[in-house]
């Protein structure tokens, strides 16, 4: 079983940053792949950024260059560098990660970018 835990959302103004950090506990070896994704109200949850090993990292085109997804295995944690932050990037953000073809969600942290 595994257990997520999303932290570091919150209020912030356009052009702003944020880092987001997911920390996943439990009796795990290795989670892979990892992912944040992100719903905004109205709207279906999309994927935000992917992290699986031996494969190339995937971003939504609609974050490309401002966006990081990172992850410390040691620790268990994954994270989300969010810059240059937009009102459009307004949403619920969920961490993601697979466990043995099983698949987990966090609980989601608030994202909201205004002035």
């Amino acid at each position: 079983q595994v257990q997520l835990v999303e932290s570091g959302g919150g209020l912030v103004q356009p052009g702003r940053s944020l880092r987001l950090s997911c920390d996943a506990s439990g009796t795990i070896f290795r989670i892979d792949p990892v992912a944040w994704y992100r719903q905004a109200p109205g709207k279906q949850r999309e994927l935000v950024a992917r992290l699986k090993s031996g494969e190339n990292t995937v971003y939504a085109d609609s974050v490309k260059g401002r966006f990081t997804i990172s992850r410390d295995n040691a620790k268990n944690m994954v994270y989300l560098q969010m810059n240059s932050l937009k009102p459009e990037d307004t949403a619920v953000y969920y961490c993601y990660v697979e466990y043995f073809g099983d698949d987990y969600w966090g609980q989601g942290t608030q994202v909201t970018v205004s002035s």
